[in-house]
């Protein structure tokens, strides 16, 4: 004996595991064919996809580590090196892992080539990277950048015109 009420909680469950199926890659659901229902899938999901409490645990470590260890790599460009900073970034947020934005901004900042050691040591002293989101830092570091583009620019003009004078 089933109510209307029921009824509707079975067609509202198909509904959402057709769905979530039809989210899945072909070869992900795939393996998932035998669940029939949605909270079974979802949760089969979640453990393959997300792990255990151990897995989770070992993943945040993980994280934590490439956090501490993050640094510029040698032929890296600026644009590179920020998206890799924010990708990991990303995935430190998506693992729970709280981080201040004093953390977060010093440790981009400490991270820029060598060849940034003025205009880092010009961002600690006019800034307080506590008080700044990520993306102001970045913007930052990128008017910095175009800056210091911009005087390159300006001294191979200036030493051209010396020459051809």
């Amino acid at each position: 004996m089933y109510s209307d009420t029921d009824y509707d909680a079975v067609k509202l469950d198909e509904i959402a595991l057709a769905t979530l199926t039809m989210a899945l890659s072909p070869e992900i659901a795939l393996g998932f064919r035998e669940l029939t229902s949605t909270k079974a899938l979802w949760e089969a999901l979640i453990e393959i996809f997300e792990g255990n409490k151990d897995m989770r645990r070992s993943r945040q470590d993980l994280l934590r580590q490439q956090f501490n260890m993050f640094n510029h790599v040698l032929g890296e460009s600026l644009e590179k090196q920020l998206h890799r900073f924010i990708s990991l970034i990303m995935e430190i947020r998506s693992a729970n892992i709280n981080l201040t934005s004093a953390e977060i901004n010093n440790k981009l900042v400490n991270s820029l080539p060598q060849s940034w050691d003025w205009n880092v040591a010009v961002i600690k002293k006019t800034k307080d990277l506590s008080k700044l989101t990520l993306s102001e830092v970045m913007a930052i570091i990128k008017a910095c950048d175009m800056d210091d583009k911009q005087r390159a620019i300006n001294h191979a003009s200036t030493y051209n015109t010396g020459l051809s004078g």
